[in-house]
């Protein structure tokens, strides 16, 4: 058997040097072709079934091992956010407004290891491997439009499992792993509202139709509604992170709009928080003799472990870095993730990676922040994670 947590100690300055490489030239959406670019330069001569998307710049890349029928797939996100990056790192991004500021830099450098390794160790695998290189996780549904171009069929028949790493900059010790069975974090979505009015003038309030207080009204009315209509137990989470009314303080305007994102932890929940929302707010602003105008945008639901294969995940990660590598994850959290669309239609399991520049990880700027800092040295264990679920998980087919 390959050691492989040996063999991806041998590769890490490669891993390193790819990742700060990505990390000076961050992109954004699924317009990444600098980022592309660096992956297929990566992968060249590996042997691999190489495809780029048609829509996106994704990589898409298959190992294949014998006449096997299973495939595993491992995915890893490619893209960065708008934030301007504030760390002091001598690899900063060299992009204005742009920043590796979620580990995503990290996530691709550990599957390109996890494919150097595996291609090596091909002899150990009684099954293809599909490595699926995504953009636009963050907000612009890559895996969705990955799925629709066949990912998930790439090796030629659909995947029997599949596995993706997450780091995280403050959340766990540095080099633990986590997970848990179902759910672990929750969907997201949107809800736009509009209070159409009338408008007028300041000191006279009641000759026009106050769309303001009413927009206000609706957003602490959807916050008691979670608390008094929503089992405490399944939560349902919504902040308003926009709300935009009026040109000058003497002046009602027309309009009111605010936006607000809405995270649950159950399919049942989320199909019921659009409807309610909506109803809540359009009663509220016909209570009052307005108009609202509501739109619900859905984004990704909910992301569920397959039961068997985190505890699998467990299991393995504990025999190859030690039990105290592991910890079982106490709950989800409201964090959302596109890769919720590969496990709705594959049994799998998303793992996190603790990744702290500090060694009081709580003391840690978290991933979004534009101070975020991720310890890189935390690559090779991912990739010989990957490699190692890759093997056991065809060999065994959990």
């Amino acid at each position: 058997m390959a050691n492989f947590l040996t063999e991806a100690s041998e590769i890490q300055n490669d891993l390193v040097a790819i990742r700060r490489h990505i990390h000076q030239e961050p992109e954004i959406g699924l317009d990444l072709p600098k980022t592309q670019a660096k992956i297929l330069a990566a992968l060249e001569g590996l042997g691999l079934e190489v495809s780029t998307g048609k829509s996106l710049s994704s990589v898409t890349a298959v190992l294949r091992a014998g006449d096997s029928k299973k495939t595993v797939l491992l995915r890893a996100d490619m893209d960065a956010l708008p934030v301007a990056e504030l760390a002091d790192l001598p690899y900063k991004s060299q992009i204005d407004g742009a920043m590796h500021a979620c580990g995503h830099d990290l996530h691709v450098a550990m599957l390109i290891g996890a494919a150097k390794l595996l291609v090596k160790n091909k002899s150990q695998l009684s099954g293809d491997v599909v490595f699926m290189f995504q953009p636009g996780e963050e907000g612009f549904d890559g895996a969705g439009h990955m799925i629709k171009e066949g990912v998930l069929t790439a090796s030629g028949r659909k995947a029997d499992a599949t596995y993706g790493i997450h780091v995280t900059s403050s959340s766990i010790p540095t080099g633990t792993f986590t997970t848990k069975p179902g759910t672990m974090m929750a969907s997201a979505d949107e809800i736009h509202v509009t209070v159409v009015g009338m408008g007028g003038h300041g000191s006279q309030p009641h000759t026009a139709k106050d769309p303001i207080p009413v927009a206000a009204e609706m957003v602490g009315a959807l916050q008691l509604m979670i608390t008094r209509s929503f089992d405490a137990f399944d939560p349902v989470v919504i902040t308003v992170g926009q709300f935009h009314a009026g040109t000058k303080a003497n002046i009602i305007p027309d309009t009111a709009e605010f936006q607000a994102t809405i995270r649950t932890f159950s399919p049942e929940n989320r199909a019921r928080i659009q409807v309610e929302a909506v109803r809540l707010c359009k009663s509220i602003a016909e209570g009052y003799g307005l108009k609202a105008e509501v739109k619900v945008v859905e984004q990704y639901p909910v992301t569920v472990n397959n039961d068997a294969h985190a505890q699998f995940v467990g299991r393995v990660a504990g025999e190859l870095f030690g039990n105290e590598a592991y910890m079982d994850m106490p709950h989800a959290i409201a964090g959302a993730e596109d890769y919720s669309r590969v496990l709705e239609a594959v049994p799998g399991s998303y793992v996190f990676l603790g990744a702290s520049v500090d060694q009081d990880f709580t003391k840690s700027e978290a991933n979004h922040s534009p101070r975020a800092m991720f310890d890189d040295s935390v690559m090779y264990r991912g990739a010989a994670l990957l490699s190692e679920l890759a093997v056991r998980s065809l060999n065994e087919m959990v």
